[in-house]
């Protein structure tokens, strides 16, 4: 799978104007990445479910929820339920991934899992023939705004090899630090699919920026 996607981060957008911010980058958007937090698994929280359930039945695009909590069996199917278009649990976090997995998708969603940078590639290569999306974070999940880890850059490489191995159509995203000087090693690393949030809505023009960033990941 080579198309690539781009899902901008609403984590460092204005959340007292968040339907005028979505809109802003809604037309050059693939989907949108929903950071849900709760102050056990990262320290931060973000969105209660009630608030992402209305963020996601509002949205006009379909959302791309990313789990950073400390019960993700027992929320994600809701989140899935909920309308989202993907649901991402932390392999860190869950306590039965193939269980999840397939709640996950009987509820609707598609089916990703992240890794945190000091968590092992070789830890989700069971399941990847049963994924939808790998998320490799290059930066410690928690706050928007961090520092590309280039330590993570490996990660990557290796996880797309062994997605061109077994000849999947598992999306290879990358979340934390993605910006206009990173986006290309990430993409050369083998990522398809980027999550930015800093670079987009701290920029003068988010619609513009997003633009840009495609430019970058497509050559």
């Amino acid at each position: 799978m080579s198309e690539i996607r781009i899902t901008p981060s609403i984590l460092n957008a204005d959340l007292g104007n968040l339907d005028s911010e979505i809109a802003k980058i809604a037309p050059v958007s693939d989907l949108l990445h929903l950071d849900i937090m709760d102050n056990k698994f990262v320290p931060n929280q973000t969105f209660s479910f009630d608030r992402a359930k209305e963020i996601i039945a509002n949205s006009v695009m379909p959302i791309d929820a990313h789990l950073m909590i400390s019960d993700p069996d027992l929320m994600a199917p809701k989140y899935a339920a909920a309308g989202a278009a993907s649901v991402t649990v932390h392999i860190e976090a869950v306590n039965n991934l193939s269980k999840t997995i397939n709640e996950i998708r009987i509820n609707g969603a598609k089916v990703g899992v992240a890794l945190k940078p000091k968590t092992q590639l070789a830890d989700v290569l069971p399941y990847l023939p049963d994924l939808d999306l790998l998320l490799i974070m290059t930066v410690e999940p928690g706050f928007g705004g961090q520092k590309f880890m280039m330590d993570q850059v490996s990660k990557i490489s290796q996880a797309k090899r062994e997605i061109d191995q077994l000849n999947l159509k598992v999306l290879l995203q990358v979340d934390g630090g993605v910006s206009k000087e990173t986006i290309q090693i990430a993409r050369n690393a083998g990522a398809n699919c980027f999550v930015a949030g800093n670079a987009v809505f701290k920029s003068e023009n988010p619609n513009q920026m997003l633009q840009e960033l495609r430019k970058l990941a497509i050559n």
